[in-house]
């Protein structure tokens, strides 16, 4: 009997001790169907930069510029690529408490091996999906200088601005940061991306002057077929941006990637609608432009609204950003060449805007997920508006010191005038982006 108790005993804590073992790796281990969705994310993020969104502004240049603007994105893919494993991955995501960047931890991806696990996905998978959106976030401010910043200067503004900028904000608001930790709403980048190259853009824009010909002579695409077929890549990557970042192959991801469709579907159409009345023929530049700025005011709101909701915001979004763009160049005057901020920025600060209250489920049609514990419309709208203005203010700051310390570096950042009329694709490359 004695020895029938002891065998008890000893199985009985045996039992204890590898139980919780079981359990434990079996929590830390990779879920194959999330693995699988968000290494498919990450391939859709990567060809929105290369080639979608380089062909989308490819097109858009003239002629003499076209080879500038996918070297451009090009170049920025694989040097922020290096940065994101030096230093990058760290500051955003890195194992430090700090609410304003994650340290230097895991500089290098120190400590990311093949059996880490970040949530229920390899952690190696996890930042080449957060790799992918710090390197379509400078591609983007690229609109706003084409045709007239130095390559070299371009390169080291983006390089110091993705370190200072981009990382620690992607820290602040995904990497357990202050704003993240006040309940900021920012599923895909509402604020990450969109603000932060929209509202760089715009200062470039403004420290880099006008173009030579701006507004008294036509600056017309030289290849709109380029641009649509940009533009329809720059769609289907965004389901990778939005739906990817639910980090699961969910319900979740499913809603995400449904309302990202119906919001792009309803900011062309609007934007169409208004010049349709306008000017008697809607265009294919108004359409894909509407196209993209439903795509970035659902951005930040992907997770949080239903399908009415994600076809108000598109309506909001081809809506405000039309006169926003239309303002800046005719009214305003400033030359932000393709648009960056009254589509990407304006359209980053409206989806945010509007995640603060279409994610409520007393408005019902709109099937959003609620508040969070203690919180109100009110309360969450605040803490939105401050997101935005923390966001918007900082990168400002930021994006003016760094083009004055590049400009003293490079002996200016614009080209001359005589390059200018000969355009980048010579004086930068010595190459043509056409032969004809």
């Amino acid at each position: 009997m004695t020895t029938r108790k002891t065998l008890i005993s000893l199985t009985s804590a045996a039992f204890t001790l590898i139980v919780p073992s079981l359990c434990l790796a079996q929590a830390n281990e990779a879920d194959g169907a999330n693995t699988a969705w968000i290494l498919t994310s990450t391939a859709l993020v990567l060809f929105m930069t290369i080639p979608g969104l380089s062909l989308f502004y490819g097109g858009l240049v003239r002629t003499k510029n076209v080879l500038s603007i996918l070297m451009q994105c090009f170049t920025i893919t694989t040097m922020v690529s290096v940065l994101w494993l030096l230093v990058g991955y760290s500051m955003a995501f890195g194992p430090s408490e700090s609410p304003f960047w994650g340290g230097l931890g895991k500089a290098l991806f120190n400590g990311v091996v093949v059996d880490s696990v970040s949530g229920s996905i390899p952690e190696t998978v996890f930042a080449a999906f957060q790799m992918t959106f710090a390197i379509i976030t400078p591609a983007l401010i690229v609109g706003a200088f084409a045709e007239r910043m130095k390559f070299s200067s371009m390169m080291l503004f983006c390089g110091l601005w993705v370190v200072l900028v981009y990382f620690p904000v992607a820290h602040w608001v995904w990497g357990g940061g202050w704003l993240g930790q006040m309940g900021l709403i920012d599923f895909a980048g509402g604020t990450v991306v969109h603000v932060t190259a929209g509202v760089a853009a715009v200062v470039v824009a403004l420290m880099l002057g006008q173009r030579h010909g701006f507004l008294s002579s036509a600056m017309v695409p030289h290849n709109m077929t380029m641009t649509v077929t940009g533009a329809g890549m720059l769609w289907v990557g965004w389901f990778g941006f939005n739906a990817g970042s639910a980090l699961a192959a969910d319900g979740n991801a499913g809603m995400a990637l449904l309302v990202t469709h119906l919001s792009a579907s309803a900011g062309a159409l609007t934007w169409m609608t208004i010049e349709w009345i306008k000017f008697g023929k809607p265009s294919a530049l108004g359409a894909v432009t509407g196209m993209v700025a439903g795509l970035a005011t659902i951005t930040p709101a992907s997770g949080s609204v239903g399908p009415a909701g994600g076809m108000l915001v598109g309506i909001a979004g081809g809506f405000i950003c039309y006169f926003a763009t239309t303002t800046m160049k005719t009214r305003l005057k400033i030359d932000d060449s393709l648009d960056v901020f009254p589509v990407h920025g304006v359209g980053g600060m409206l989806g945010t805007f509007l995640a603060g209250i279409l994610i409520s489920q007393n408005l019902g049609v709109f099937s959003g997920n609620g508040y969070a514990e203690g919180m109100t419309m009110g309360s969450q709208v605040l803490v939105q508006i401050t997101g935005i203005l923390a966001t918007g203010v900082y990168t400002g700051i930021v994006t003016v010191v760094i083009l004055k310390v590049v400009s003293a570096l490079t002996s200016g950042i614009r080209i001359s005038d005589e390059q200018e009329q000969m355009g980048c694709d010579i004086t930068d490359h010595d190459e043509k982006g056409y032969s004809m």
